[in-house]
């Protein structure tokens, strides 16, 4: 006899539809499987087999061969596990072929016929619901994770004889339905505030600046000035996340394993902080089967890259393409996969190897040791950070300083004021941040009048600005206009984002 169900593969953080066809006939007793599989997909014949047994189901001594379709794409993973052993089921006249219809299977299977936690549920229900199925069969470890999907039945089974039972009729199981509150952004961890900070009001600023228009930043100073509270404290000041972002975040974290068994949706903003041993994979993403980089977490959140110059070289120069492109490509033999990584980059770092240059005082690093260090972070990279900002040391005054210090709901407010003009201005662009502006477009949104045409070319030959790095500072200032509600960028604009450029000049030069 013949049967056919249906399962899902992830490509990237998408997924494809892949057929399961089960076929049973005379012949020699053997259980094959073929489609072009990994070895996890060619280990399913044996886990399969002994789940059956071991689940009541006795298998004749035929021949039973199984396909998974289409034959030219490579299936690695053991999310096929449960639905090539309901075709077996099928086959054997064991399960209805309507009991089959418009439903889609996902689950690994145990020796004793469990059906266990498997990655990328979310993006293979996504692509179910698009394809007009009705209703998905997962495990109940990531039922939560797939019935964020609407439109879209999907029910959590804790086994193959579950399983079996539901689909013959013997068994009610209903669908896993979310409360509106498991959908609704939230605010992690409300300890972390910028009023935490004493002083560093400039810095403050930069960032504010950064957190709106989504620029890169860098921060440079002494150890000890407040570098890494100042990044930790980012997303307290960005907009709460949209149930669309959310889901395209959550997409990434299901392919990476990384959704817990009661999360749903990823709610807050990412941010990843990756140590600077980090290999150049862990960061972009790939492996033998690729997966999702630290890049692709940071999606529409931020990226921390602490002590940026003690980053193997060759491993951050790959951020140029990434942040030139808003997703990173990796080719590998079965495929091009894309990821995206839309994030914004935060850099933080001491300007020599003591950390004090240029306060002589302190630093008594000699130039050639200073120009080495710095000389860590490339030219070309520097040139894709929009801000650079000195965090000197704190005052004493500042540190003894009670009350009056901005909470990240105040700056956040403004933020997100800024945001809104941004989106307002590019709806029909299909951008969303001033960071994305091509060079078509800053000749239509940030074009400049005479005094500051003027400002902008003594500034590009003062500090020996490349192209891109002119670019830079337009969009920078366009995105302190829109914190100053202005329609066009004028010269109190211009001039503060060229400033976020002289630290470039104050120690690459």
């Amino acid at each position: 006899m013949f049967s056919k169900v249906y399962s899902g593969t992830v490509l990237g953080i998408d997924s494809r539809r892949i057929t399961v066809e089960a076929d049973i006939s005379d012949g020699l007793p053997v259980f094959d499987l073929v489609g072009y599989l990994g070895s996890e997909v060619r280990e399913a014949r044996e886990r399969v087999r002994i789940s059956l047994k071991n689940s009541g189901y006795r298998l004749p001594a035929k021949r039973i061969t199984i396909n998974l379709s289409p034959a030219d794409m490579r299936k690695e993973g053991t999310a096929f596990d449960l639905p090539i052993a309901i075709s077996v089921l099928a086959a054997l006249g064991l399960l209805l072929e309507e009991s089959l219809k418009d439903t889609l299977f996902i689950g690994e299977l145990s020796l004793n016929g469990e059906v266990k936690k498997v990655n990328g549920v979310l993006p293979i229900v996504y692509m179910a619901y698009e394809q007009g199925f009705k209703r998905c069969i997962v495990p109940s470890c990531n039922v939560r994770e797939g019935a964020v999907v609407k439109g879209i039945e999907v029910y959590g089974v804790d086994s193959l004889t579950q399983v079996a039972e539901f689909l013959s009729g013997n068994l009610h199981l209903a669908p896993c339905c979310l409360q509106a509150e498991d959908l609704k952004p939230s605010r992690e961890d409300t300890q972390i505030d910028f009023s935490d900070i004493v002083g560093q009001e400039l810095a403050k600023r930069a960032i504010e600046i950064a957190a709106c228009g989504m620029h890169n930043i860098l921060l440079i100073g002494p150890p000890g000035s407040g570098k890494t509270m100042l990044a930790r404290r980012i997303p307290s000041i960005l907009p709460e996340l949209s149930f669309e972002e959310s889901l395209e975040i959550s997409k990434i974290y299901s392919v990476s394993g990384l959704l817990d068994n009661n999360q749903s949706l990823i709610l807050n903003r990412p941010f990843r902080s990756p140590h600077h041993t980090i290999t150049t994979t862990a960061l972009t993403g790939g492996g033998r089967f690729p997966m999702p980089g630290e890049i692709s977490l940071a999606h529409m959140g931020v990226l921390f890259l602490d002590e940026f110059p003690e980053f193997n070289r060759k491993t951050i120069e790959i951020l140029r393409q990434p942040l030139e492109e808003n997703e990173i490509t990796i080719t590998r033999l079965n495929g091009t996969f894309r990821y995206p990584a839309n994030l914004m980059l935060c850099t933080a770092m001491n300007p020599c190897n003591c950390g004090y240059y240029p306060d002589r005082n302190k630093c008594h690093c000699s130039l050639s040791q200073v120009r080495n260090y710095l000389g860590k972070i490339s030219r070309p990279l520097l040139d894709r950070i929009d801000i650079s900002i000195e965090v000197p040391q704190s005052d004493y005054k500042d540190l003894n300083k009670k009350g009056g210090r901005e909470t990240s709901a105040a700056i956040r407010e403004r933020v997100m004021k800024g945001r809104l003009a941004q989106t307002e201005r590019y709806k029909k662009d299909r951008i969303h941040f001033n960071s994305q502006l091509t060079t078509r477009m800053l000749q239509e949104y940030c074009a400049l009048g005479k005094k500051e045409e003027k400002l902008m070319e003594e500034a590009y030959a003062r500090l020996n600005l490349s192209a891109r790095t002119y670019h830079r500072v337009l969009k920078v200032a366009r995105t302190i206009a829109d914190l100053d509600g202005s329609e066009s960028i004028q010269e109190k604009h211009l001039s503060e984002a060229i400033c976020y450029r002289s630290m470039d000049k104050k120690y690459w030069d």
